[in-house]
């Protein structure tokens, strides 16, 4: 008997809910290390409100869409959870300045811009129009989301080094993104399929970039680097004054939920 295809879409939502998941608990020995020392370490909030925001914006599509939505709401939902006990935990170490630049942040993006985002589709559009209008949003925002590979693939160019690009993080990520994609595909929701097509394809970029540059000879730059996980992909911060003895630091991983 032939399998439908919201029972295959149902299996992937399902699989891309475990592996996402698993992505979402990858900061916690980070975090158990802040909370350990009582210091932030120089790390920055920025991944952690952007992976918040994102799954706001995901709960909020899944909920206005109704169908076939359960899936989007379970793992955004503990997506929602974990990053604020993540932003929780940040704040309380955090020094004063970089404290409120996360709630300023915080403010800004989570609390006024959801917030007038919002209010603007609940009363300024209906029916599929609204629904419409927040896919567009979640599209646009997850495509500069995953743009942010762009930078550590160009820093493993420019260093041969494949330090800050962990092979089992791009792979995780690319499946997860391989996941989403047939879920949204299966569901002819283009507006969970398309972002992910981008996920997918700097996911095999960044594995084969690891594969040439592996066991190549590092090239040192002038500046040691911090890199961090931007919602499933990675940015690099300068951070000078946080290197380990080899002059790098250690990398943070955040989940990307759809």
């Amino acid at each position: 008997m032939a399998i439908s295809h919201e029972t295959w879409a149902f299996i992937f939502g399902l699989l891309g809910n475990v592996i996402s998941f698993m992505v979402f608990l990858a900061p916690l020995p980070t975090f158990y290390q802040i909370y350990k020392k009582k210091s932030s370490e120089g790390f920055q909030s920025l991944p952690y409100v952007v992976a918040l925001f994102s799954s706001m914006l995901w709960i909020y599509y899944a909920l206005v869409k109704k169908d076939a939505s359960l899936l989007l709401i379970t793992i955004n939902s503990f997506g929602c959870v974990i990053e604020t006990i993540y932003l929780a935990i940040f704040l309380v170490y955090a020094p004063s300045k970089t404290r409120l630049w996360t709630i300023k942040l915080l403010l800004m993006l989570n609390v006024f811009g959801f917030g007038g985002m919002l209010l603007s589709t609940l009363y300024l559009t209906t029916g599929s129009k609204r629904l419409s209008v927040i896919g567009w949003i979640c599209l646009v925002f997850n495509i500069s989301v995953f743009a942010a590979p762009l930078c550590i693939m160009k820093r493993v160019i420019k260093t041969r080094s494949v330090e800050f690009m962990p092979f089992s993080l791009s792979l995780s990520l690319t499946i997860n993104a391989v996941m989403w994609f047939f879920y949204g595909l299966l569901l002819k929701d283009y507006y969970i399929a398309l972002p992910n097509t981008l996920g997918f394809l700097f996911g095999i970029i960044q594995m084969v970039l690891y594969l040439v540059y592996r066991n190549a000879k590092p090239q040192t730059l002038e500046e040691p680097t911090k890199v961090q996980e931007l919602n499933g992909h990675i940015i690099d911060v300068v951070k000078p004054n946080h290197a380990t003895k080899n002059g790098h630091v250690p990398v943070i991983e955040i989940a990307s939920s759809v």
